[in-house]
């Protein structure tokens, strides 16, 4: 069975910068891309801790974009002829896309959701870094200035999200 999420989380993560793209030239967007794959990383890594979670989510697949789509108002229409380019969309992960969000636009909420990546399997035995996704440089909020952008993603992150905080503890609340 295969047990990499590695497809998920590139779709996700494409489907985030695609909604919210970069502000500026190249150097922006690989700083834009980055983010969103380090969050989207840590939610996916949060959302099937185990490698059985990731071979369930990897057989029966993540469900695609079309909902995340429609709440951003970016959905396809099929009249532009880019059909074959859209298959990748069905790899979208929505809970992890919303996840991902919350975790862009908070960062206690990230610093809880990266600590909190000691519990599952992903994490073991790696040196994983996510310092752009906890402590961005002006840089990297400039590149990502949509795809961190608290009202812009509140659709999204919304979503999902008391489902993120019963990952992180059960009867956790955001403060007001």
């Amino acid at each position: 069975m295969l047990t990499d999420l590695s497809p998920l989380i590139a779709a996700t993560a494409r489907w985030l910068t695609g909604a919210y793209p970069p502000s500026g030239g190249a150097l922006a967007a690989a700083l834009c891309d980055v983010q969103a794959r380090q969050a989207v990383t840590v939610a996916a890594w949060l959302r099937y801790p185990t490698d059985m979670d990731a071979a369930l989510v990897t057989m029966a697949g993540p469900g695609g974009a079309a909902r995340l789509d429609w709440i951003t108002g970016a959905e396809r229409t099929g009249e532009d002829g880019a059909d074959e380019d859209w298959a990748w969309r069905t790899w979208v992960d929505e809970v992890v896309a919303s996840w991902a969000a919350g975790l862009l636009t908070d960062p206690e909420l990230a610093r809880l959701a990266v600590a909190a990546l000691a519990e599952g399997e992903h994490a073991a035995g790696t040196t994983a870094e996510f310092r752009r996704l906890l402590a961005p440089d002006d840089g990297d909020r400039r590149a990502a200035a949509l795809l961190r952008h608290p009202d812009l993603l509140a659709p999204v992150a919304e979503l999902h999200l008391d489902a993120l905080l019963d990952r992180l503890g059960p009867g956790r609340t955001l403060a007001a």
